[in-house]
C-alpha cells in the first residue's frame, strides 16, 4: 500500500511539473479569463457540464463563481447543467441522455454567454451534442480534456489539454485550471 500512495505521488508531481513547464498553458488560462470577463461584463453568464466527476467539477466551478472564491464580492451569474434532477430526467426520458445539456444550452444559452465543457476524453456525446448547441447558438466554449483532447480539441475556442492519459490525473489538472480560472475571474471583476 505505501507503494502504491508513493506512486500516485510521483504521478501527480510529475503531471504538475509538466504543466507548470508548460508556457501555452499560461497563455490559455490569460485567453480564458479575458474571455469569461468580458461575457460577464456584457451581461452575460458562465456555463458549466461535465459528466460523473467532472459534474462535481462543473458544480463546484459554478459555486465559487455565485458565492465567492478568495473574498466577499458581488455574486457572478454561473449555472451548472448538471444540477436539475427534473429536468435531467426530462431531457434524458424524452430526447436522450446525449441531449442533456445541448437542451439546456438552446433554452438558457445566449450569444456571447460562455460554456465551459469538461470531459476527460474529450469524446462524450452528450458533451460533444452540446458544443453544437453552443455553435448554432454562438455560444464560446472552454473545453477541458485529457492530453489528446478527443473530438472536443477542435470544437473549443479554448481547450485545456491535461497532459496525461490517466482519468485521475486529468481530473486533478482540471481542478487545479478550474481554481486559476474562479480566483483570476473574480479579481478581474472586482479587484481588491
Amino acid at each position: 500500500m505505501n507503494d502504491f500512495i508513493k506512486a500516485e505521488f510521483g504521478k501527480t508531481l510529475e503531471n504538475f511539473q509538466r504543466m507548470s513547464a508548460d508556457a501555452a498553458l499560461a497563455s490559455q488560462i490569460e485567453q480564458a479569463v479575458a474571455l469569461c470577463v468580458d461575457a460577464l461584463k456584457a451581461g452575460r453568464k458562465i456555463l458549466f457540464a461535465g459528466n460523473g466527476g467532472s459534474a462535481a467539477d462543473a458544480q463546484h466551478w459554478a459555486g465559487e463563481l455565485v458565492s465567492r472564491f478568495y473574498y466577499d464580492r458581488p455574486g457572478l451569474p454561473a449555472i451548472a447543467l448538471t444540477t436539475d434532477t427534473s429536468i435531467l430526467t426530462a431531457i434524458g426520458n424524452d430526447y436522450g441522455y446525449d441531449y442533456t445539456f445541448a437542451r439546456q444550452i438552446e433554452a438558457l444559452g445566449q450569444e456571447g454567454d460562455v460554456f465551459v465543457a469538461i470531459s476527460t476524453s474529450g469524446r462524450s456525446k452528450n458533451i460533444m451534442r452540446a458544443l453544437e448547441a453552443c455553435e448554432a447558438k454562438g455560444v464560446r466554449v472552454i473545453g477541458f480534456t485529457g492530453e489528446h483532447g478527443g473530438d472536443m480539441k477542435d470544437r473549443c475556442d479554448i481547450c485545456f489539454r491535461v497532459p496525461s492519459n490517466e482519468t485521475p490525473r486529468v481530473q486533478e489538472g482540471h481542478e487545479f485550471i478550474g481554481h486559476l480560472l474562479c480566483a483570476l475571474i473574480e479579481s478581474e471583476m472586482f479587484p481588491r
